[in-house]
C-alpha cells in the first residue's frame, strides 16, 4: 500500500475502505495477495453483475484477442459492434416489444446520461431537467447538476444550472403524495418552475440510499411527462441489466421511458461501456455531433454479446434473483428487528438503513475484517448496501448474511448510542418481484 499512499491522489476512496491489494477473482470471491479470499458484495458498484472472470465471457473475450480482433475503432463498423447490436435486439429489445435506437456515448455511465440531457435539451429547446432529492448520475458537469449528493456538487467548483429538484417517492415520509406536490408546481405558472425538457430519474437511487420508487409513481412521472411534452429519462445504470429481476428495472411499472441510460454490468465483465437508447423519431443528431474516442469498446462489445446470450435467452437469472432477494430480505428483516433497522430495496439490491450512520460505517469494517467486501450508500452513510453478483450460489448468500448478521451486533456492541441529526427512517417503498418475464404494453 506504500507505493499507493506515495503516489496516487488523496481523492482515491474505496482503497481506504477496504485496505487491503486483491491480485485476483472469481466469481463471487477477491482474493488478496496473501491468498485471503473476500466474499464480494459489491460487486464493483453493480458493474459485476455476473461476477468476476466469468468463464464463458472470459473465453469470448480470450478468443477474440488470440484471433486479433479489434479493439479500437471509435465508431467505425466492426463485426463485435454488429453481434452486440444483433443480440441486444434479439434478447433485450425484441422480447419487450422496444424500438429503441442506441447511442455509444462514451465508455461510462456518465456519458450516458451527458448525451440523454443534451438530447433531450436539443429536441424540446428547453433548458431545464427535472432530477429528484438523492440522485445520483454522474459526476460530469450536466449529470452533476442532476446529482443531489452535496460534497460531489461542491467538488465542481462552479455553479450547477438547469436543473429543478422535485422530491424522490417517499422522501418526505409514506404519507406525502410528492407526486401531486410535483403536479401542483408545473400546473401553477407562478410556482417559479418552467416547462421542463425531461424528467431524469433513477427506479432505485442506488447512491442515494436505495430508495424505491413505487410502480405508481413512476406511472405518474410517466404521464406528467408526457402531458407536459417533456421527454422521461431512466437511469438505470446501476439497476438495470437484471439488478432488480428484469433486464430494465422499469418494466415491472409498465412504462416505456422515452430515453434509457445503461453502463456497468452492460460489458458483463466489468469492461468500461454504455449506452443511450432512444425512441426512434427521437434520433435527430447529426454525424459527429456528439461523440468520443472510446465509443467503440470492441472488448466490451464481445464480452456484451456473451452475456446476452448467456443470461438473457431465457428468464432463469431473473428467477433467480427473485429467489435470492426473497432469502436475503427475510435474513435481513430478522437483522432490522433486533436492531431497530429497516429494510430497503428490490432484486438484489437491498440495504439495512439505521438512525446512526455509524452503525454502517462500523458494520461495514467489521464484516471487511470477516472477509466480506460491503459499502454504505445514503446522504450520511446510514445504508449497509448489499450488491452482490446476480449468479452468486444460495450457499454464498447465506455466508455473506451470515458476517453480516454478526458485523452488525457487533457494531451495535461497540458503538456509543446517540442520535443522527439527519437519518430519520421511514417505511421504504416495496412491491412483490414477478417471476417471469414480461412484454410491455
Amino acid at each position: 500500500m506504500q507505493t499507493i499512499e506515495r503516489l496516487e491522489s488523496e481523492v482515491r476512496s474505496y482503497c481506504r475502505a477496504f485496505p487491503t491489494i486483491f491480485s485476483r477473482a472469481r466469481g463471487a470471491e477477491l482474493f488478496d495477495r496473501r491468498g485471503r479470499a473476500y466474499l464480494d458484495f459489491f460487486a464493483g458498484a453493480g458493474a459485476l453483475n455476473y461476477g468476476h472472470n466469468h468463464p464463458v465471457l472470459k473465453q469470448r473475450l480470450l478468443d477474440y484477442l488470440v484471433g486479433d480482433g479489434i479493439a479500437h475503432s471509435l465508431d467505425m463498423a466492426t463485426d463485435a459492434k454488429t453481434r452486440f447490436l444483433a443480440a441486444f435486439e434479439r434478447y433485450v429489445l425484441d422480447p419487450r416489444r422496444l424500438r429503441y435506437k442506441v447511442m455509444f456515448p462514451g465508455p461510462t455511465g456518465t456519458n450516458a446520461v451527458e448525451a440523454a440531457l443534451k438530447l433531450a435539451r436539443k429536441i424540446t429547446g428547453r433548458t431545464e431537467v427535472v432530477s429528484f432529492t438523492n440522485a445520483f448520475h454522474g459526476m460530469t458537469l450536466g449529470a452533476l447538476a442532476a446529482t443531489g449528493n452535496a460534497a460531489k456538487r461542491r467538488a465542481a467548483g462552479v455553479p450547477l444550472t438547469h436543473i429543478a429538484r422535485a422530491p424522490f417517492d417517499g422522501y418526505f415520509g409514506p404519507d406525502v403524495d410528492t407526486l401531486e406536490h410535483l403536479e401542483r408546481r408545473l400546473a401553477d405558472h407562478s410556482s417559479g418552475l418552467d416547462r421542463p425538457a425531461a424528467f431524469l430519474l433513477e427506479t432505485v437511487q442506488a447512491e442515494g440510499g436505495i430508495n424505491v420508487a413505487s410502480p405508481e409513481w413512476l406511472r405518474g412521472i410517466a404521464e406528467l411527462a408526457r402531458r407536459h411534452d417533456a421527454l422521461l429519462i431512466v437511469d438505470d445504470i446501476q439497476v438495470g441489466c437484471g439488478r432488480t429481476g428484469r433486464f430494465f428495472s422499469f418494466e415491472e411499472a409498465g412504462i416505456v421511458p422515452d430515453i434509457v441510460c445503461l453502463s456497468k454490468s452492460l460489458s458483463g465483465f466489468g469492461q468500461p461501456f454504455a449506452v443511450t437508447l432512444m425512441r426512434p423519431d427521437l434520433d435527430v443528431w447529426k454525424p459527429g455531433e456528439h461523440n468520443g474516442t472510446f465509443r467503440g469498446n470492441n472488448l466490451a462489445f464481445v464480452t456484451a454479446t456473451a452475456a446476452l446470450e448467456t443470461f438473457w435467452a431465457d428468464d432463469a437469472l431473473s428467477r433467480q434473483v427473485a429467489e435470492r432477494s426473497a432469502y436475503a430480505r427475510a435474513r435481513l428483516d430478522r437483522i432490522a428487528q433486533e436492531h431497530d433497522a429497516l429494510v430497503k430495496g428490490r432484486g438484489l439490491i437491498l440495504g439495512l438503513a439505521f438512525a446512526d450512520p455509524e452503525l454502517a460505517r462500523r458494520a461495514s469494517q467489521h464484516a471487511f475484517e470477516a472477509g466480506l467486501v460491503i459499502e454504505t450508500a445514503g446522504p450520511d452513510d446510514e445504508v449497509l448496501k448489499l450488491l452482490p453478483p446476480l449468479t452468486l450460489t444460495h450457499a454464498e448468500l447465506e455466508r455473506g448474511l451470515d458476517i453480516i448478521t454478526d458485523a452488525v451486533a457487533r457494531a451495535v456492541k461497540t458503538t456509543p448510542r446517540r442520535t443522527s441529526p439527519r437519518a430519520v427512517l421511514a417505511p421504504s417503498t416495496t412491491y412483490p418481484h414477478p417471476q417471469h418475464h414480461g412484454v410491455l404494453s
